[in-house]
């Protein structure tokens, strides 16, 4: 009497070809805010940041006319130099290394570890006062290149041109980033996958070959 056989076949799992896949979605441009979460605002709170409490010290308001006026006094020594360029010079000269100090630059460049990072994402203007608007410090430092814009313009005559790019810079370098809106906000370009290399959305299983002699069948099942 002949012991019974069975074959198992292979199982085949049959795939849409419309769900294979699926491409990411990326936009030009997206707004994202940071320095938000919670871990990060009790790193903050640990220990005093002496990065962006010397503006609350005394005579840190008075460094910047000091500046501005010792800056006049380089300038005005170059030969040929007139008034209208000199004031136009100085005006620019701080707007953009005040949006340097004040907007570009993040983080702080010492005792970072005791922090955690929690300031590695924000500005200095975003670390002063905690993150708090409309405080004296920072009413001030939204005062002085206003100020400075003011007597930019007195100096150099009221001249059309000038003053275009005078104000130009005033509301791009030193109006627009200390908005309270921007507050903490950053703006990312093509923040899509660069790579344009579609998502899987099922698994993919390589075919296994359960037979170690290459091209002969599987062996068959018995039942006693």
């Amino acid at each position: 009497m002949s012991r019974p056989s069975l074959k198992l076949p292979h199982l085949t799992v049959p795939v849409p070809a419309d769900t294979k896949g699926r491409r990411r979605s990326g936009s030009i441009v997206k707004v994202e805010e940071v320095g938000g979460r919670t871990e990060e605002l009790l790193d903050r709170s640990a220990y005093l940041n002496i990065n962006a409490n010397w503006v609350n010290a005394k005579g840190a308001w008075l460094i910047h006319v000091v500046l501005v006026f010792m800056g006049k006094i380089i300038i005005d020594t170059i030969p040929g130099m007139t008034q209208q360029i000199s004031w136009t010079l100085v005006n620019l000269i701080y707007l953009n290394l005040s949006y340097l100090m004040f907007h570009w630059v993040t983080g702080i460049p010492f005792d970072n570890e005791l922090h955690g990072g929690a300031y590695d994402d924000l500005t200095l203007w975003e670390q002063i006062d905690d993150g708090a608007q409309y405080t004296p410090s920072k009413k001030w430092l939204f005062t002085a290149p206003i100020l400075l814009f003011l007597a930019s313009t007195h100096y150099t005559n009221y001249n059309p041109w000038l003053f275009a790019v005078n104000l130009t810079a005033l509301i791009v370098l030193a109006i627009i980033p200390k908005l309270p809106q921007l507050h903490r906000q950053r703006v990312r370009f093509l923040t899509g996958d660069a790579s344009g290399v579609s998502t899987p959305v099922t698994p993919s299983f390589p075919k296994m070959d359960t037979n170690p002699l290459h091209g002969a069948n599987p062996p068959d099942a018995h039942f006693g």
